[in-house]
């Protein structure tokens, strides 16, 4: 069972209705609101069991991480391969658009980059199995927002991954400091970026696997920006390129 913690994971969940959700604890003494109010509609219709305990036993359970006075658990999420996900666009007739994240270690990263694939569209999000933080972790679940619902997430190496992309036809693009500027590289079609880890960028054997190095301009005299930000510019950029946005 996965455990979500928080108003927006618990009501992400529920509204989006991906997978059921078991079981809520809820602060007996929470002030009512419209949010805990349609988390509690949604559980009454479902058959959600409800329990109101006191918040220290929230507190033990989240182990000092935020809750917002609410707790639930939820089956996991669909597992996927980078095989099963490209045969699925393509059934769907979607061109796959993959974020490919070699081993982020912050859970903030990973979830703020999970939301930014959400709303540029993104079909899924690569992780490796076994480096990087734990994109289930409920820190990831609160920060992406309800993001975690709905893009689907792989966990397998990241050659496997690349090597399903390129056999797809699927061009791969690498984002790190030195590459073409972004908006001279071709993003457009179908798509997967590669993000390297926080500090560090992409490994030299993940580059040489790629078919272009893109890079962001900048000034400031800033070299590269947080791998989060990074990719909302360059997941921005690959739908301005997409025709997604409106011209003068």
């Amino acid at each position: 069972m996965d455990r979500l913690e928080g108003r927006n994971p618990v009501h992400e969940a529920l509204v989006r209705n991906r997978r059921p959700v078991r079981r809520i604890w809820l602060d007996q003494g929470a002030k009512p609101d419209e949010r805990i109010q349609r988390i509690l509609d949604i559980a009454g219709e479902r058959g959600v069991a409800v329990q109101r305990v006191e918040r220290r036993k929230l507190d033990k359970m989240a182990d000092g991480r935020v809750h917002n006075g609410i707790i639930a658990e939820a089956d996991p999420l669909p597992t996927w391969t980078t095989r099963a996900l490209l045969e699925a666009n393509f059934a769907e007739g979607v061109d796959p658009f993959l974020v490919l994240a070699d081993g982020l270690q912050y859970e903030h990263n990973v979830g703020a980059v999970l939301r930014t694939a959400l709303g540029f569209g993104a079909t899924g999000m690569v992780l490796p199995t076994r480096r990087g933080a734990d994109p289930l972790s409920p820190v990831v679940q609160r920060v992406s927002m309800g993001a975690i619902e709905v893009v689907p997430i792989v966990r397998e190496s990241l050659f496997v991954a690349v090597s399903e992309l390129s056999r797809a036809g699927v061009r791969i693009v690498g984002a790190d400091m030195g590459g073409t500027p972004m908006t001279l590289a071709r993003l457009s079609g179908p798509l997967a970026l590669v993000l390297g880890e926080e500090g560090g960028g992409l490994s030299s054997k993940l580059r040489e696997k790629c078919d272009e190095i893109v890079s962001i301009p900048l000034r400031g005299d800033l070299e590269s920006l947080n791998v989060s930000v990074a990719a909302a510019v360059l997941m921005a950029e690959k739908r301005r390129q997409d025709g997604w946005f409106p011209t003068p």
